[in-house]
């Protein structure tokens, strides 16, 4: 006897195809938080080398592309990941310390709290792995009283 087979129904047909038309796009993905990493690096005082390694470490050819045409990259999964990170670490700081200048300059701040052990908020994401923008990024939703 073979499983039951679940048909959409026409309606439930036209909502999904809607919803899959509706979501964004590697290429719009990949413009969006290239730019906005971009900002970010600037606002952050952030040298070439650190943004690369951040991005996880593409080559610095490919860096340059990606800072010079946004618009035509098309980044891996694990890039756009590291990117979604940052953009929540910059919003958390900007949420809890108002203050651009205070913002962005608590990442190159020592800091004391477990996750950093005396060092800088950017010194742990320098590590270079995505578990290290995860720590940091679970740090300050749990200093915004988010979720851990």
């Amino acid at each position: 006897m073979s499983p039951a087979v679940h048909r959409l129904s026409p309606a439930e047909a036209h909502a999904r195809e809607h919803a899959l038309a509706a979501a964004p796009s590697i290429a719009a993905m990949s413009a969006a938080g290239l730019r906005a990493f971009f900002n970010i690096a600037r606002d952050w005082g952030l040298a070439i080398d650190e943004q690369i390694v951040l991005l996880g470490s593409p080559g610095r050819s490919t860096f340059f592309k990606w800072k010079a045409a946004p618009n035509s990259a098309r980044l891996s999964r694990d890039t756009l990941e590291r990117l979604s990170l940052l953009l929540g670490i910059y919003k958390a700081l900007q949420i809890l310390l108002p203050e651009p200048t205070a913002a962005d300059g608590w990442i190159k701040r020592p800091n004391s709290a477990p996750p950093f052990g005396g060092a800088s908020a950017l010194d742990r994401m320098l590590a270079g792995n995505v578990s290290d923008l995860i720590a940091v990024r679970q740090y300050l939703d749990a200093m915004r009283g988010g979720w851990a």
